[in-house]
């Protein structure tokens, strides 16, 4: 597979978990009934395992290594902070309100990832 295709592949599943993640946010803040779907459910993790497997096969493809490349190792380590808000934010959060903070935390880890991936740089220079 080529690499442009791999990459269109990656930062398409990006936007589109990304988008489901924030629409069921959404739904979160409303109370809405809308999360109790079975689409709702499914669908997100379907795009999930696509944006992972692409992650997976371009680190390989561009022979990056976590281990030798800070900014790869930085985005790893933001998409576990991720996926752990996520988990409390969208099923695990006690409160409505843990549950709220854990998905706004979620859209700050969110930004640095994509920011490190644009920027092939764990820093933010922000200045």
């Amino acid at each position: 597979m080529s690499y442009m295709l791999l990459k269109m592949i990656h930062v398409s599943s990006v936007v589109i978990s990304y988008s489901l993640f924030f629409l069921r946010g959404i739904w979160l803040i409303q109370d809405s009934h809308h999360l109790q779907q079975r689409w709702v459910k499914i669908l997100p993790h379907v795009f999930d395992t696509v944006l992972l497997t692409s992650a997976i096969a371009l680190a390989i493809l561009i022979q990056q290594d976590p281990m030798n490349h800070a900014w790869l190792t930085a985005k790893v380590i933001g998409l576990l902070v991720y996926i752990f808000l996520g988990m409390i934010a969208i099923r695990f959060g006690k409160t409505r309100k843990i549950r709220i903070a854990a998905w706004l935390a979620a859209q700050c880890v969110f930004i640095y990832i994509v920011l490190v991936a644009v920027n092939k740089s764990p820093w933010l220079n922000l200045v």
